[in-house]
């Protein structure tokens, strides 16, 4: 009766964050990020929610999976579900650095051990449940153009670094 209840929290769980960062720095995308240099392939800002929203909900899903797999909270989940929460605050952690303290360093050095955070992830759960383990493929995909981009705008914004 209450394992719904549990897919629902733990699939709507990573969109508190991404919706918080949105919400707090919001302000800082037409007024800051639209004047930054960015390469032609960025995606345009419209793509950006609509991505989010499924990648967090496949994120979050598969993270029920592994946590329904494991049993819940027990010694097996600390690793798995460990590096999971890690990356999932790197995550959440990278809009403010970027969009609202502007710091390019900081959200550079963020994405690249998110980077490494949400492969371990997938890799520890990819022994415990392989749905969950596919569902961050596309996470890992847009993580990857997002890192080339954070690059770019890190490379082509030096006025903008801040120590």
């Amino acid at each position: 009766g209450k394992m719904w209840a549990y897919t629902v929290g733990f699939t709507v769980l990573p969109h508190v964050g991404g919706f918080l960062g949105w919400f707090l720095n919001r302000k800082e995308i037409p007024e800051w990020y639209e004047k930054l240099k960015k390469p032609s392939w960025c995606p345009p800002r419209k793509v950006f929610p609509v991505a989010w929203t499924m990648l967090y909900t496949g994120m979050g899903y598969a993270s029920y999976l592994v946590w329904n797999d494991l049993g819940g909270c027990g010694s097996k989940a600390i690793v798995p579900m460990g590096l999971y929460g890690a990356q999932l605050a790197l995550n959440w952690a990278w809009p403010p650095l970027f969009f609202g303290a502007h710091n390019l360093n900081m959200a550079l050095v963020d994405v690249l051990c998110l980077d490494g955070l949400a492969i371990g992830t997938m890799c520890s759960w990819y022994r415990i449940n392989r749905l969950a383990a596919a569902l961050l493929l596309p996470y890992l995909a847009w993580l990857a153009m997002a890192t080339c981009i954070t690059i770019r705008v890190w490379k082509d914004n030096p006025q903008q670094k801040k120590d």
